[in-house]
């Protein structure tokens, strides 16, 4: 296959001539070396822009937690994870000087109707599940008042204290009515007392933000938290100096804070980003058409719905699975990351494993060359999505000078798609283009404690701080 640029074993045996239009794909998803230097420079520029009182398309929200744990952490807390796909319920028992937690957890799926309806159902939909926790945990009757909560709510807001946070707009094809431009901690304290739950916020972060926290409580090295799942992330610790946006807090020169940068939203002016006719059609198709347009080329929610666009136009090509019934294809996201990942690790000879998913999952019945081409293309998709998140993360790291450090990544994506990792890290190496012989100086790392641990944390560094006791860690503006 030498007219194909990358390695092709999956492909042997097919005649070149059927798979000549592989090419045109190829030029499509492939993204050189220049091209990826090209993306983290201009990118590097749109973080920096974001800080500024004019803003730009990455909001770069202020997150008022100035320092990181310390290990002295101290806290039982209750913490809720809304993310794009789940409501996750832990209790969280931090011990000082441990390093350590104990935690429960639940896990609730969030329904297509809350996701789409108003914010008086949502915020039930959440009071209900943490209510249930509560009460089949018990955890209310060993405590004389309201259980601290720690909120993360993975969308953009922005926040004047640790305890508030105004919805800027919905991500993750969320679109819930009577939220966005509304602070949700009182909408959801609110939601609180109609369903009589003992609970107060102590906290609202973003899931990234309590990545990097919880990754820094047990890696010193960690300079950068990401997530890379549904949605995709980062969150830094940023010199207030550097934010012109914070002049006027009073915080001193040398002062830092956590920045959740929600560089999801990168190039929406569509300067840079290689977008191809599948990339458009996705955005135009969602439910923020013109939004969020990096993190649609990249992350878990998307990558399964761009192979489906790609095999949709190949059979109406008349390439693949010819004469067969593709109606379950034609129902939008009905293939997940999940799906390509398990395709990448499928080794046989004959691709069994590839064959029982499109079988099982879409009712088809693929020739060997069909689950062949399909193979590649996944590759591609993969490899893509994979060179393109690392621009994100390098660009972050250049413009904290940070070129030796660890990045804690949380995420089921990121921790499960085959191979992720080591594409990401292999983009890293061709951005910064260090020595072949040299060891990955940015080290992505999967945080294996997850952003409730950051989420308990904050809460913990925020009691304390309201008590007195760790002024100078978290900056008191409530």
């Amino acid at each position: 296959m030498s007219f194909l640029r990358y390695p092709a074993d999956v492909l042997t045996g097919i005649p070149e001539e059927r798979i000549q239009f592989l090419k045109q794909y190829e030029d499509w998803f492939t993204i050189e070396a220049p091209a990826l230097r090209k993306i983290t420079d201009h990118f590097e520029q749109e973080l920096g822009k974001g800080l500024t009182e004019e803003g730009g398309n990455i909001p770069m929200n202020v997150t008022w937690i100035t320092d990181f744990p310390t290990g002295c952490e101290q806290a039982r807390v209750l913490t809720m994870d809304m993310g794009g796909t789940n409501l996750r319920v832990c209790h969280v028992k931090l011990e000082p000087n441990r390093r350590d937690f104990e935690h429960t957890q639940r896990k609730f799926k969030l329904p297509g109707e809350v996701k789409t309806g108003t914010g008086e159902q949502l915020w039930e939909f959440v009071a209900d599940r943490l209510k249930s926790f509560i009460d089949d945990h018990q955890i209310q009757n060993s405590i004389s008042e309201k259980v601290p909560v720690a909120f993360t709510f993975s969308f953009p807001v922005h926040q004047t204290g640790i305890k508030s946070g105004v919805l800027q707009r919905w991500t993750k094809d969320f679109n819930v009515a009577g939220v966005e431009g509304h602070d949700v901690v009182p909408q959801l304290t609110a939601a609180f007392e109609r369903k009589q739950v003992p609970a107060r916020i102590e906290a609202l972060i973003n899931d990234t933000t309590g990545t990097l926290l919880a990754s820094r409580y047990f890696d010193p090295h960690i300079q950068v938290g990401s997530i890379f799942s549904t949605g995709c992330n980062a969150a830094y610790m940023e010199k207030c100096s550097n934010i012109p946006k914070m002049r006027d807090e009073g915080f001193a020169e040398n002062a830092k804070v956590i920045i959740n940068t929600e560089y999801g939203a990168f190039d929406n002016d569509r300067k840079v980003l290689p977008l191809t006719s599948f990339d458009r059609d996705i955005d135009r198709k969602s439910a923020r058409p013109g939004t969020q347009i990096y993190e649609k080329m990249v992350a878990g929610l998307y990558i399964g719905e761009m192979l489906r666009l790609v095999l949709l136009a190949l059979h109406e090509e008349g390439r693949l699975f010819c004469d067969q019934d593709i109606s379950p294809l034609k129902r939008e996201h009905c293939i997940e990351a999940a799906f390509l990942s398990a395709a990448e690790t499928d080794t046989s000879e004959d691709l069994k494993g590839l064959r029982k998913e499109f079988e099982d999952y879409f009712a088809l019945s693929p020739t060997l060359d069909d689950l062949k081409i399909c193979r590649y293309l996944i590759g591609l998709i993969g490899i893509r999505a994979a060179r393109l998140y690392a621009c994100g993360i390098a660009a972050v790291c250049k413009k904290t000078d940070s070129f030796r450090c660890h990045v804690g990544v949380d995420g089921a994506v990121f921790k499960k798609y085959c191979g992720f990792k080591a594409r990401a890290s292999q983009a890293l190496r061709e951005i910064f283009d260090w020595p072949e012989d040299e060891f990955d100086l940015i080290c992505l790392n999967p945080s294996e404690s997850g952003s409730a641990v950051g989420a308990a944390l904050a809460a913990a560094m925020s009691m304390g701080c309201e008590a007195g006791k760790r002024s100078s860690k978290l900056a008191c503006i409530v």
